[in-house]
């Protein structure tokens, strides 16, 4: 067992109390160690107090390492920050191609759901799922960069429809099936899929 000198200091102190002749044996600094030992412990235990509310006002205990009980202030933040992102993305791209950016949200919506890492099985990317050989046809470098990508595809969307003279329902089966089979039909082919798409587009674009 250790024996701190401020303990038996104190014990001299209460002896030297009711033995007052006895106090020449110690030497006269001791009383002034103890002051000094005695403040140094009261210290001590202040900067203890002190700490201790710190995790009593939170109410909560100390969270595990490595684990955070809410997100912080930037990743709550950050979907509205990638909207208002897309949202600026989308009317740059309107304006530069002269495409209804409501046509451009319709589209977005049905193509990815407005997820810039949207991947299909058959290899589209991005938020307007462009195909990488279709990509790399309109100077789109990473399909996957959100700016990029819809950039490219209303470009694309804006030849489609100067191709078929403005007419955004032979436009948009274009951009589901491909111009081929639009030119081969003479129309919107008769593909289910191409046609619901066609369809939900339509609605959410007139909506």
């Amino acid at each position: 067992m250790t024996v701190s000198p401020l303990k038996l200091l104190i014990e001299w102190q209460a002896l030297n109390a009711f033995s007052p002749g006895r106090s020449s044996l110690l030497p006269s600094p001791v009383p002034s160690l103890f002051s000094s030992l005695l403040a140094e412990s009261l210290s001590r235990g202040e900067e203890s107090s002190a700490e201790a509310p710190q995790a009593a006002l939170s109410g909560q205990p100390p969270a595990p390492a490595g684990h955070r009980s809410a997100p912080l202030e930037h990743e709550a933040g950050a979907a509205t920050n990638s909207s208002s992102s897309i949202d600026a993305f989308i009317a740059a791209a309107a304006e530069k191609y002269d495409v209804d950016p409501q046509l451009i949200r319709a589209v977005i919506r049905h193509e990815s759901n407005f997820r810039p890492d949207a991947k299909s099985p058959a290899g589209a990317l991005g938020l307007m799922q462009l195909m990488p050989s279709t990509a790399k046809m309109l100077g789109v470098n990473n399909p996957l960069d959100p700016a990029q990508n819809i950039d490219g595809g209303v470009k694309y969307l804006r030849q489609l429809l100067d191709r078929y003279s403005g007419n955004i329902t032979l436009a948009l089966a274009a951009y589901n099936a491909g111009p081929g089979h639009v030119d081969r039909y003479g129309g919107v082919p008769p593909f289910a899929e191409t046609r619901a798409y066609v369809e939900r587009v339509l609605k959410s674009y007139r909506t």
